[in-house]
C-alpha cells in the first residue's frame, strides 16, 4: 500500500513540498523562494508560472530526496496563498495577466464606491467578508478590464480563475480539472458561504462571469490525479485548503473555541465557532474553518498584513539584521526603558481596522533609540496585533453564547514561532498561555491530512487530534501594570496613525 503524503504548500515568498510518512512525521522536505513584484505602491504580484515552476521542482525534490517512487504515494494535498488572484488561457494553459497578491491594494477605490453605493450588508451577510482589496472578486474584475480583451473572452467562456490552489490543480492535472475547495472559494466575496454555492447577486455586482469559476468541492475529495510524466507516474489528489484553514486543520482545532494563530509573511488567527456562522461585531471575518463530508464548520478569522514580513523589512529594508534569527538576540539586547512602538501598516491595516490607506510609522523615538529598539518594536508589533484580534474574537464568541472548556489557549505555527523570545512576549500581551506543537509545519501537515482523510489512510478528526503534541507552552510572566501599559501605548500609536 502507498505509505507517503505529499503536502504542497504554496506561500507568498516560496513554495515548499514535505513529504509526511503517516505517523505524521516528516520523511523530506524542499523550499524555493521566487521573485516579488511591486510595481506601484500598494500593489503585489507574482509571475502565476514562478509558482507552477517552483511548486513543481520541490516536489521532485522531496520523491528525489526520499529515494520512492509516485507509486509510494497515496495522495497529494495541497495548501496555498488564499485570495491571490490568477486567471488564464484555458486552451494555453498560460497566465493573461501576474497574479494579484492578496496584500495588494490597487482596487480599494473600487471597493470604497460599493461601501458608498451601500452594498456591503449584502456582502457581509452572503460571504462573512467586508469589501476590501484584500479579497479575489475585485482583483478578477480589475484583470478583466485592465487586460485588453480579456472581459469578452471571460464572457465566451475562453478564460478561467483561480487562487493559487486552482492553479496549480489544472497545471498538475494537464488542465483536466479545475475545481477548488470551499475555504478558498469563502475567499473571493462571490461565494455564499451558507448555501455552499457561488452567488449570482454578487456575480453581478463584481461584473465576474460564471463560467470564469471552478467547481467548489470539499475539502477532502477527489481533486483528479497528476499527469504520469510529471513524477514518474500518476499521483492521486485527495485534499486542499487554504493555508490558515489548513493550518488550523493541522493543529486539530476540531473543537467550537479553539484559536489557531499562524505567523508567517502576515499573521492570521481562527477560532472555531463549530456549525454556526457567528457575525462579528467587531470587524472580524466570518469563514468556512473546513468542509468535510459535505459539512461545514465555520471560525471567526482575523487578518494582519505584516507580521514576519516585519522582520524581512528589518533585514531588507533597514539592514540592521542579516538573517530572521538575528532579530531575538538584538530585540533582548533593547532598553528596557524606551517604547517604541512600530504601526507595520506597509500596505494598509487589517482587523479589526480594516483601513486600506494608512501606511506605517514609528512613535516613540528618541536619541538613543537604534537597532535593538527597532527590532523590539517590529516582535512586538506582531503581539500587539495578536492582542487586538484576539480581545475581538472574545468579545464576538462570548456575544454568541460560545464558551470553552478550561483555561483559552492559543497554539501557533509558522515561522516566527521558532523565536521563544517572541512566543514569551505574546504571552505576556495576551496574558494567556500560548502553545507550540511539536510538529510546526501545521499548514502542510493540515493539507497531508485533509489528503491522506480522502485515501483512507488518515484517521477521523477526533482521533487525529489526539495525535497533536506539545513542544513548549509559554505562561505570561508579565505584570499586570507593564502589560496594560504596554497596550495602551500600542492603541495610542495606532489611533495617531488611523484618525485625522
Amino acid at each position: 500500500m502507498p505509505a507517503y503524503l505529499l503536502a504542497i504548500d504554496q506561500g507568498t515568498t516560496s513554495s515548499r513540498a514535505i513529504l509526511f510518512r503517516p505517523d505524521t512525521s516528516v520523511a523530506a522536505q524542499a523550499q524555493k523562494e521566487f521573485p516579488q513584484h511591486f510595481p506601484a505602491s500598494g500593489w503585489v504580484e507574482h509571475e502565476a508560472e514562478d509558482l507552477w515552476r517552483t511548486t513543481l521542482a520541490t516536489c521532485r525534490a522531496v520523491i528525489e530526496q526520499a529515494g520512492i517512487r509516485a507509486a509510494d504515494i497515496a495522495a497529494i494535498g495541497i495548501t496555498n496563498q488564499r485570495e491571490t488572484t490568477v486567471v488564464w488561457d484555458r486552451k494555453t494553459g498560460a497566465a493573461i495577466h501576474r497574479a494579484i497578491v492578496w496584500q495588494d491594494r490597487r482596487t480599494a477605490d473600487l471597493c470604497a464606491r460599493l461601501r458608498a453605493e451601500g452594498h456591503e450588508p449584502l456582502v457581509r451577510e452572503r460571504t462573512g467578508l467586508i469589501l476590501d482589496p484584500y479579497f479575489s472578486g475585485t482583483k478578477i474584475g480589475w484583470i478583466l478590464d485592465e487586460v485588453p480583451g480579456a472581459r469578452a473572452r471571460a464572457e465566451r467562456g475562453e478564460l478561467a480563475f483561480g487562487t493559487v490552489d486552482s492553479w496549480l490543480l489544472w497545471k498538475l492535472t494537464g488542465g483536466q480539472v479545475h475545481a477548488t475547495d470551499a475555504t478558498n472559494a469563502a475567499r473571493t466575496l462571490l461565494f455564499n458561504i451558507h448555501t455552499g454555492e457561488w452567488d449570482e447577486d454578487l456575480l453581478a455586482l463584481l461584473r465576474v462571469p460564471r463560467s470564469l469559476l471552478p467547481e467548489v468541492r470539499d475539502c477532502a475529495a477527489d481533486f483528479g490525479t497528476t499527469q504520469p510524466e510529471l513524477f514518474g507516474g500518476a499521483i492521486a489528489i485527495g485534499g486542499i485548503a487554504g493555508d490558515q484553514q489548513a493550518a488550523t486543520v493541522g493543529q486539530a482545532c476540531f473543537q467550537p473555541g479553539m484559536i489557531k494563530s499562524t505567523y508567517g509573511t502576515g499573521c492570521f488567527a481562527l477560532l472555531n465557532t463549530g456549525h454556526t456562522a457567528v457575525v462579528s461585531q467587531n470587524r472580524l471575518l466570518t469563514t468556512i474553518a473546513y468542509q468535510i463530508a459535505g459539512r461545514r464548520s465555520y471560525a471567526l478569522e482575523g487578518s494582519i498584513f505584516v507580521a514576519g514580513a516585519a522582520v524581512q523589512w528589518l533585514r531588507d529594508g533597514l539592514g540592521i539584521i542579516k538573517n530572521s534569527a538575528e532579530s531575538e538576540a538584538l530585540a533582548e539586547a533593547a532598553d528596557p526603558a524606551q517604547q517604541v512602538y512600530l504601526v507595520p501598516a506597509f500596505v494598509g491595516l487589517g482587523a479589526p481596522h480594516w483601513n486600506p490607506d494608512v501606511r506605517g510609522a514609528m512613535f516613540g523615538l528618541t536619541r538613543n533609540s537604534g537597532p535593538a529598539e527597532f527590532a523590539l518594536a517590529a516582535l512586538e508589533s506582531v503581539c500587539y496585533q495578536t492582542a487586538d484580534l484576539i480581545d475581538a474574537m472574545n468579545a464576538d464568541w462570548a456575544s454568541s453564547g460560545g464558551h470553552r472548556h478550561g483555561t483559552p489557549v492559543l497554539r501557533v505555527d509558522g515561522g516566527m514561532v521558532a523565536s521563544n523570545f517572541a512566543m514569551q512576549r505574546l504571552a505576556d500581551l495576551l496574558a494567556a498561555p500560548v502553545d507550540r506543537p511539536v510538529i510546526r509545519e501545521t499548514t502542510a501537515l493540515g493539507a497531508a491530512y485533509l489528503a491522506g482523510l480522502h485515501a483512507g489512510i488518515m484517521p477521523a478528526p477526533g482521533r487525529f487530534a489526539d495525535s497533536w503534541r506539545l513542544d513548549r507552552r509559554f505562561d505570561p510572566s508579565m505584570p499586570g501594570e507593564t502589560r496594560e501599559s504596554k497596550l495602551a501605548g500600542w492603541r495610542d500609536a495606532v489611533r495617531r496613525l488611523t484618525q485625522p
